[in-house]
């Protein structure tokens, strides 16, 4: 495990992340802190916390409306295909229930 110290909105952290995922998790804060002081420079949303859960939404939402760029899915966002994945688990847990019963 590697320790990387970051700011974010001006506090420092000390994160832990895996060998070799640094850039990524270097990515990640600078991403963060972005959406964070574009909240906050706005003065629409105050207190560090509220700051954070607007942030964590808005991101949310752009991860749940990204769409893959190729394959089978290229036309679903992500959100769409966990709810499809939970019609197909539910399909198949009934389709599967009576099978427990055999033993």
């Amino acid at each position: 495990m590697i320790y990387l110290d970051v700011t974010i909105m001006g506090q420092p952290y000390r994160l832990a992340c895996k060998e070799g995922e640094q850039a990524t998790l270097r990515d990640a804060v600078r991403y963060l802190d972005g959406k964070m002081t574009v909240l906050r420079d706005s003065g629409k949303v105050k207190g560090n916390d509220r700051i954070a859960v607007m942030a964590a939404l808005s991101v949310a939402a752009e991860f749940l409306s990204v769409k893959s760029p190729q394959g089978p899915l290229s036309d679903m966002s992500m959100l769409e295909v966990k709810q499809k994945l939970e019609v197909m688990h539910s399909v198949l847990d009934k389709a599967l229930a009576p099978q427990e019963n055999l033993s």
